[in-house]
Formats: C-alpha cells, sequence, structure tokens
C-alpha cells in the first residue's frame, strides 16, 4: 500500500491531549461516571427498598432486596463478552449510544417501579446498557488517543472509575434524605441524554468491519457461564458458606461451562473471547495483576463505609464524606501516574503504588471500635494516593500491548477480568466480616441501637453493647488484614512487569492523522 511507509513514522498523533481527544474523553466520563455511580447509590439504597416494597405483614428479607444489584451484575456479565465483537462489527459509537440509551430507559423504568421484583427485572435493562459502557469507553478513547497518550487519557478515565465507588454514598444518601429513593435512577435521566445529544456530536463518525461472523457457540458457552458463576459467588454472603447448593452448584455450573468456552475458543478465527491474546506476556502479567488488586481494592472499599455506619453509629451521607479522603488521594496522583506512564516503563510505577496501598491499609489491620476518626481519613488518604499510582498505569500497560485491531476484544477481555475479580473480592470480604462479627441476631439490636436506645438495655446495658462494638471493631481488623496479605501478594505479579521502555504495539497498525475515526487497516 502507498501508505506502508507511514506507518513507521512517529507524529501519527499530536504529543499533547488537544482539545479534540478531551471532547472525547467528556464524553465518555460522562456515561462512565453515571454507569459507576448508580451501582454504588443502589448499595446505600437496599434499606429503603425494604422499609418501601415490605410491610410489617410481609416484611421483605434483604436476600430478596439484595437481587436488584445481583440482577444488575449478572446482565452485566452477559453482555460483556459481546461488546467486543458489536463494536468492531456496528462500530463504537452506534453501541456506546445505544448503550447509553438503554441504561437511561432502565434507569426510568426503576423509578417507577410498584414492587421489588419489578425493580430487579428493570434492573435488568439496566445493566445490559452498563455492561457495554466501560468496555466501549476504554475502546474509543484507547483509539482516540493513540499511544503515545494513552497514559494521559486513562488517568482521566481513571477518576470516575475511583471517585465513582466514593461519590456513591454521598450522593445516594443525600438523595434519599432530602428526596427519594426515585430519584438515585432519575438523576440519570438528565445526565443520559446529554450524554446522548454530546456522542453524536462529539465523537467520530463508525466505520464498522463487517466481515467477522459472529460466535454463537462461544456465546451460548461463556456468557451463561460467567453469568451462573457470579451468580454462586454473589450468593456467597448470604448463605454465608460455600457448601449451600445455590452456591456450589451455580459456580462449578458456571466454571465448566467457561472451561468448555476456553476449549471452543481456539477453534473459530474469532472467537467470542480472544484468549489468543495472553500469548501476549505484557498482557498476561497486567491482567492478574489487576485480578488481585481489584478484589482487595473493592473487597476493602466495601468495609470502610459499612464500618463508620455500623460501629460509629454514621449516616450514610456522613459515612460516605469520610470515605471521600480516598478519593481525593487517588485524584493528586493519578494525573501524575498517567503521565509518567508515557515515558517510564510500569514496572517502575506500579511498585510504588502499591507501597502506597500497604502503608496507607497498615492502620485499617488495627482499627477498634474508638479508633480516632483523624488517623482513619489519614490513612483512606495515602491509600488513595497509592491507588492513584496503581489502577490507571496497569490499565494502560495492557492497553499499550495491543495491536490496533486487538483493543475492542482486548478491553472486553480486561472488564470481564475486572467484573470477576470485584464480584470474588466484595463476597470473599463480606463472608469473612459476617463470620467474625457477634451472631446476626445480636449485631442488629447493636446496629438498631443508634437510633433506638431501648434496645441497650434490652442487650445489657451499655457496656455489653461496648463489648459487641469492640468485637465488631475487631472483626473488621481481621478482613482489613486479608485485604492487606491480598495487596501484598499483588507484588509477586508486578516484580515481572517490563522495566524497559517498549514502544506501543499500537505503532505497527496504526493509520496515519485521523485514525481515531478509521477503521484498523487490513
Amino acid at each position: 500500500m502507498a501508505e506502508s511507509p507511514q506507518t513507521t513514522q512517529q507524529p501519527d498523533y499530536p504529543e499533547n491531549i488537544d482539545a479534540a481527544v478531551l471532547k472525547i474523553a467528556g464524553v465518555v466520563i460522562l456515561g462512565v461516571i453515571m454507569s459507576i455511580l448508580d451501582i454504588t447509590v443502589v448499595n446505600v439504597a437496599l434499606p429503603t427498598f425494604q422499609e418501601e416494597f415490605g410491610s410489617a405483614s410481609d416484611p421483605l428479607e434483604y436476600s430478596h432486596v439484595a437481587w436488584t444489584v445481583t440482577a444488575y451484575t449478572l446482565a452485566l456479565a452477559t453482555v460483556i463478552p459481546m461488546t467486543g465483537w458489536a463494536a468492531d462489527r456496528f462500530g463504537p459509537k452506534r453501541l456506546f449510544m445505544v448503550a447509553i440509551g438503554l441504561f437511561t430507559a432502565g434507569s426510568v423504568l426503576c423509578a417507577t417501579a410498584q414492587d421489588i421484583n419489578t425493580l430487579i427485572a428493570f434492573r435488568v435493562l439496566q445493566g445490559l446498557g452498563g455492561g457495554m459502557i466501560m468496555p466501549l469507553g476504554m475502546t474509543i478513547m484507547t483509539r482516540a488517543a493513540g499511544p503515545r497518550r494513552m497514559g494521559r487519557l486513562m488517568a482521566i478515565l481513571g477518576i470516575p472509575m475511583l471517585l465513582g465507588p466514593i461519590l456513591g454514598p454521598i450522593v445516594g444518601g443525600w438523595l434519599i434524605e432530602n428526596a427519594s429513593w426515585h430519584w438515585i435512577f432519575l438523576i440519570n435521566l438528565p445526565i443520559g441524554l446529554a450524554t446522548l445529544v454530546y456522542a453524536w456530536f462529539a465523537l467520530p463518525s463508525d466505520r464498522p468491519e463487517p466481515s467477522e461472523s459472529f460466535d454463537f457457540v462461544g456465546m451460548l458457552l461463556l456468557s451463561p457461564g460467567l453469568a451462573l458463576f457470579l451468580f454462586g459467588v454473589s450468593s456467597i454472603p448470604e448463605k454465608g458458606t460455600v457448601a449451600d447448593p445455590r452456591v456450589w452448584v451455580s459456580m462449578l455450573a458456571g466454571a465448566l461451562l467457561m472451561l468448555a468456552f476456553v476449549w471452543h475458543s481456539f477453534r473459530p478465527q474469532h472467537p467470542l473471547l480472544d484468549l489468543r491474546l495472553f500469548r501476549n506476556r505484557n498482557l498476561t502479567l497486567s491482567v492478574i495483576v489487576m485480578f488481585l488488586f481489584v478484589a482487595a481494592f473493592f473487597g476493602s472499599l466495601l468495609l470502610v463505609p459499612t464500618y463508620f455506619q455500623q460501629v460509629r453509629g454514621e449516616s450514610t451521607f456522613n459515612a460516605g464524606l469520610l470515605v471521600a479522603p480516598q478519593g481525593l488521594g487517588a485524584m493528586v496522583t493519578m494525573p501524575i501516574a498517567g503521565r509518567l506512564v508515557d515515558r517510564i516503563p510500569v514496572g517502575r510505577i506500579v511498585p510504588f503504588g502499591l507501597l502506597g496501598i500497604l502503608a496507607g491499609m497498615f492502620p485499617l489491620t488495627q482499627i477498634t471500635s474508638e479508633t480516632d476518626y483523624w488517623k482513619i481519613v489519614l490513612a483512606l488518604f495515602v491509600m488513595g494516593l497509592g491507588m492513584g499510582g496503581t489502577m490507571m498505569p496497569m490499565f494502560t500497560s495492557a492497553l499499550k500491548s495491543l495491536t490496533h485491531q486487538e483493543v475492542a476484544r482486548g478491553t472486553t477481555l480486561i472488564n470481564i477480568n475486572q467484573q470477576i475479580a470485584s464480584s470474588v473480592g466484595v463476597a470473599v470480604m463480606s463472608v469473612l466480616l459476617t463470620n467474625w462479627l457477634p451472631p446476626q441476631r445480636i449485631w442488629y439490636a447493636v446496629v438498631g441501637s443508634w437510633e433506638n436506645p431501648g434496645l441497650v438495655t434490652q442487650l445489657g446495658g451499655q457496656g455489653v453493647v461496648d463489648g459487641f462494638l469492640a468485637e465488631a471493631g475487631d472483626a473488621f481488623a481481621s478482613t482489613f488484614w486479608v485485604a492487606w496479605v491480598l495487596v501484598l501478594l499483588t507484588l509477586i505479579p508486578v516484580a515481572f512487569l517490563p522495566r524497559r521502555r517498549e514502544e506501543s504495539r499500537m505503532l505497527d497498525t496504526e493509520a496515519p492523522t485521523g485514525a481515531a475515526a478509521a477503521p484498523p487497516p487490513h
């Protein structure tokens, strides 16, 4: 081809982040922060759903209400594997707008739900849209940035990824206390409509490649397999043991289907999920590191606001404010790490981020029912500094190891890994914490005594309650030890990350300037 000499030239993309790329990043951030905020906002609203949809004569079990979270997660698991193929087939702009539309429509329908089962059904529709937003956003931003600016642009994307789980309790608590539970869903309507209009004008036009055939066999194996496995994992906190049939049967069936998919995936030329990408050493190491890190991060993220609410008696809103320093710490280091990863090998950046997380999390392993707030807040800020120097460099390292044609499939693989890791991390931390807390019946009474002082007398007086709270503080400390060890183990695969500068593989297959809108060359 006449253009082939140009593919070896360096200046296919500007060196600095320009206005055109920032405009694209703004679209993606709006969509991503909306979907991530929704997850944590709904977590905060679960007790409210119990009160609204239950009654004294027909109370709702927490496990039933928790399906509003589980159904969303399972819908995500079903649709994520198909996103890479669909992005190549229909184009990332069209699919991104469809995903935003589904998510927004699902949000509005959730606000109209009259009973818990209807709400759960509408959450599935929300999840079908939400599951595509993150992998599509990563694909769009990677193609827009080019290899030399990827770190800085991924650092921008990382802000909603880290702030979403932290701002969720604040936003959700404020809306529930000052408006109604309907507004945790209705707030997505103006944001979703604005994102659709913004995307229509800001995102480059699609030029899809319709040549690849769809892997129907892979879909029938992977999507239900992933959903069954995550259903089993998500059931662990409710059942309290892996030995329950609902847990182990679902996990086993899901694992068998996923193993069958692994065997099948090397047969078609274009599998639903391209496991051949694991031949890339840097991608494999990045996926392993991200799995351990995300499991520890999302698992520990569950613990801190729960501690503030259940052990210290803080409101949902106040607990969210107390957790906010973690996000502020990440905001300090994430732009710095994003700029550095474009110039310095990831193996020389991530270890320092992980050491920051270990330093920040260690005081939490010593937490008690009377620990000074300033010590906890300082520890969270230091953890945030470490997280900002870890998550986005790892994402960038994984994406830079992909060719232009592999980006859509690679982001799908990374997001499936993240979804499994976060589900496993939350399930493990929830089960450990539940088993180490005082007996459930007593603990519910202790937590209820914050609003009903009469329960203190029923439990045996303030001295007895203080003893239970001290026991609960030890339970949280022990669970933080597990998260700390998991982060420590992450240092093992991190030691094998590249420590020498490597050019992005995208350079070998990029089209000339304007490739953000162009299809991969043949």
